[in-house]
């Protein structure tokens, strides 16, 4: 499984990238908006700068023409760049046509496989399917991913699928169990992969003990002059 951070945070991205450990970036207007006063093709730039892997940087309009407009600025930003399409009706249109000339795209607001179906039939690149959101509605987000798995299975469609709104560490196992092959999460909740209390009580004792031990041996040496 990849990782990607769902950041806009530049410091959270270098210390994720230092890790060795990160895939990608994924970013949205949100995100974007939360870093204050910043130029965003400048930003997203500076982003793949940092990372050696695709960074989805997502289009504000909501027709064919401004999505595809935004889309040919976007791939010109930097080649690590992958269009972030919304899954609308304008959007699949947009997808097939990105696809055509081969500007990777990735189509986010998915919370049904039937929507997934249509996406990789488009031609996009990655399906985000959003987990916590589906299940903020009462409903099994990780269903939704275990369901895409199958269908694009079934069907040797080539679009990654992308567990996106993951919100706690349980999401990412359980979206690597079902197959997915990418997890963009918070900062945060990548750093959570690391914790567990027994790893920080393994290694309380274990420097107790180094301690304890250096400790004897000095009072050995002690004795022995």
């Amino acid at each position: 499984m990849k990782f990607f951070v769902d950041t806009a945070d530049l410091d959270e991205i270098r210390e994720a990238n230092d890790m060795g450990i990160l895939d990608g970036v994924t970013t949205n207007p949100s995100l974007v908006k939360d870093e204050g006063n910043i130029e965003f093709h400048e930003h997203v730039y500076t982003i793949c700068e940092i990372v050696d892997g695709d960074v989805s940087a997502e289009v504000t309009a909501t027709d064919f023409d401004g999505m595809m407009e935004e889309a040919h600025t976007l791939a010109q930003v930097h080649e690590n760049v992958v269009v972030k399409i919304p899954l609308i009706k304008d959007g699949i249109k947009a997808l097939r046509a990105l696809d055509e000339e081969e500007i990777p795209t990735n189509c986010t607001l998915c919370f049904s496989p039937n929507q997934a179906l249509m996406v990789a039939k488009a031609g996009a690149d990655y399906i985000s399917p959003f987990i916590g959101r589906i299940d903020d509605i009462a409903s099994d987000g990780m269903t939704v991913i275990e369901e895409i798995v199958q269908i694009y299975d079934n069907y040797d469609f080539d679009t990654e699928i992308l567990a996106a709104s993951v919100r706690h560490p349980t999401h990412v196992k359980r979206a690597a169990l079902a197959g997915a092959d990418v997890a963009t999460m918070p900062f945060d909740t990548l750093m959570n992969l690391l914790e567990h209390p027994l790893t920080d009580r393994g290694l309380e004792r274990f420097l107790a003990d180094w301690e304890a031990y250096k400790e004897a041996r000095k009072a050995e040496a002690g004795m022995s002059s």
